[in-house]
């Protein structure tokens, strides 16, 4: 496609930065024992969306929804996407480096990449519509990067769209972590405790837990320093006022009963927006439930980009409420979110409200996943849960999170609840319908599964 350059001269920059394993364990969103004063400053500088969820609690099925605007039961993202998990986006799935590259934006893509299959560098280019891709590294790796391509950035006459994926604080094996055990430091950060550490009230708050979270918070300590090597480098550039900035991660905290599961601690996650040249500064929180779906069709709506091909975008743009403009839908009434496979199948739903969860089981599955498989020793659960790890799902848990925001409490089966947990159901399932879920009609089988058939096929003569 042909820009046009008084189109382009009036679009801003556009970088997205994004990490693993994060949730909103952040100083300036309530993690007071956690060391992170470059995104401190980012969030004092930036509209803060208060209230964003993941689509689902697993790196690969919720980037893919944050890429492409779309659920992962539609978009072909039900796993993970590396080594023999293999899912994959859809043929005709449009990315959003894509549509921006459509519209006249050099797209670069730095560091960590897990929203389409595992490929080389210049095939997940070309899947996904970038003009550069360097996969890999550590976080200073990455903001070395990030650095050089902003450099780029700034020499161009054409508005860039940089994407760029920390691997930090995902779990990381190194020489100091225990036998069994897979810690966040590996051989590359150190443990934090300058604030003291504070142990997430979903787990229970014991010695091992805390040498777990110190890590945790050294390895959120290292990535905040990158990222703030990042946004140093867009200032010296002179490129702050024109670049919408967005950082956000994926899911929860790789802890028990948080990552991999539909709880809030597996959901949630930061979202912090800025581009001083439209007023989307200054510390400014925005209230209402948000999905990480809309963040693809917000950023399209904000630097004038229609989707006019690819199939229809699931998410809707907040740019009017960045804007500060009172809209009805500057909030959701409800978000739902998935779980389909990640180390093993465990097929669950849920959605979530003000007031309430509901989540939906399909199979009998421990109460929940463990994606590690290594947490167990140095962390558990609250013992007052009454899903730990070790039970099978029920077909259906409701939590009130008024007064019960940890959901440890299941109110399923308590008759004074039926009404609400049948509203829920029925919103649920309406909304499974609505996108063509596909656990509707059955199991869903993962890529290996037609692979291994092959197999069998061939060493049977066809």
């Amino acid at each position: 496609m042909t820009s046009d350059p008084a189109t382009d001269a009036a679009r801003p920059h556009v970088l997205l930065l994004h990490c693993h394993d994060l949730g909103r364990h952040l100083h300036c969103l309530g993690a007071r024992t956690v060391t992170s004063p470059h995104l401190d400053r980012f969030a004092a500088d930036a509209v803060v969306v208060a209230e964003m969820f993941a689509t689902a609690p697993q790196c690969s099925p919720s980037r893919s929804s944050l890429f492409t605007g779309r659920w992962p039961h539609a978009n072909g993202v039900l796993g993970l996407t590396h080594a023999a998990f293999g899912w994959d986006l859809h043929p005709d799935e449009r990315h959003l480096a894509q549509r921006l590259g459509s519209a006249g934006y050099r797209t670069e893509l730095v560091g960590v990449h897990h929203e389409s299959r595992t490929q080389a560098d210049d095939l997940v280019a070309e899947r996904l519509g970038f003009d550069r891709v360097r996969t890999g590294g550590h976080a200073e790796v990455v903001a070395e990067r990030a650095e050089q391509a902003i450099a780029a950035m700034a020499a161009s006459d054409r508005p860039t769209y940089l994407q760029v994926g920390f691997h930090e604080p995902h779990r990381d094996p190194g020489r100091r972590d225990p036998d069994g055990v897979m810690g966040f430091v590996g051989d590359h950060v150190e443990p934090d405790t300058e604030r003291g550490v504070e142990v997430p009230g979903y787990l229970r708050d014991d010695e091992s837990a805390r040498i777990e979270i110190a890590e945790l918070q050294g390895a959120i300590r290292h990535l905040d320093a990158a990222v703030g090597r990042v946004l140093d480098a867009l200032d010296r550039a002179g490129l702050r006022e024109s670049t919408l900035v967005v950082f956000t991660t994926d899911h929860g905290l790789a802890l028990p009963r948080a990552k991999c599961t539909l709880y809030d601690p597996g959901l949630e996650i930061a979202c912090l927006v800025r581009w001083p040249a439209r007023g989307w500064a200054s510390g400014r929180r925005l209230g209402g439930l948000h999905s990480n779906l809309d963040v693809t069709p917000t950023l399209l709506d904000a630097v004038g980009v229609a989707v006019t091909d690819g199939p229809p975008l699931h998410g809707r743009s907040f740019a009017p409420a960045l804007d500060g403009r009172a809209v009805p839908t500057a909030g959701r009434e409800e978000v739902f979110a998935e779980l389909t496979h990640h180390d093993y199948y465990d097929p669950r739903r849920c959605i979530r409200t003000r007031d309430h969860k509901l989540v939906a089981n399909f199979s009998s599955a421990p109460g929940f996943m463990d994606s590690s498989q290594s947490w167990t020793p140095r962390t558990s659960v609250h013992p007052d849960a009454d899903h730990p790890h070790t039970s099978s799902h029920p077909a259906v848990e409701l939590y009130d999170l008024r007064t019960d925001p940890l959901e440890l409490h299941d109110l399923a089966d308590h008759p004074e609840h039926a009404a609400t947990r049948d509203d829920l159901l029925h919103r649920l399932h309406r909304c499974m319908r609505e996108t063509d879920d596909p656990l509707l009609t059955g199991a869903v089988a993962p890529p290996l599964h037609e692979r291994t058939l092959a197999l069998l096929s061939g060493a049977a003569g066809g």
